[in-house]
């Protein structure tokens, strides 16, 4: 019997390419602009930055060749500092929709959070959820 496992194994711990390096790694590509920093993550064009403030990822942006856009909205920003305050605003809207209620947020809410986002509590609410859904077919 074949197994996955007994074909060449690859050596992840050595690998000589780094994915989502963070803002702090003197190897990342780094944009610093006024409040934001941006750091490249993949692609030619579009080209894709985590967006930061502070410590915190707060989405992603695309570099196109003539505009910059960002992942929650379909404006086509000159600037990346314009696509970047349209992610932050953004952002802000929906943490004050979902907190003006005074509820805390379900299960299915905080799987569209970004994973920087998330507290504690809330990745362990993430490992205890079970869905609640009959409709589940395995592909």
């Amino acid at each position: 019997m074949i197994s996955p496992f007994s074909l060449q194994e690859a050596d992840w711990d050595e690998s000589p390419e780094k994915i989502l390096l963070p803002p702090t790694d003197p190897n990342a590509e780094i944009i610093e602009i006024p409040g934001y920093t941006l750091v490249y993550v993949n692609g030619a064009c579009p080209r894709t930055y985590r967006v930061y403030t502070d410590d915190s990822m707060i989405g992603v942006i695309f570099q196109h060749i003539t505009h910059w856009s960002n992942a929650v909205d379909k404006i086509r920003y000159a600037k990346s500092v314009d696509a970047a305050v349209g992610l932050d605003e953004f952002m802000n809207v929906a943490r004050v929709s979902t907190t003006a209620t005074g509820e805390p947020p379900t299960e299915e809410d905080l799987f569209d959070k970004e994973f920087d986002a998330l507290t504690s509590d809330e990745w362990e609410r993430l490992k205890r959820y079970v869905p609640k859904t009959r409709d589940l077919v395995a592909a």
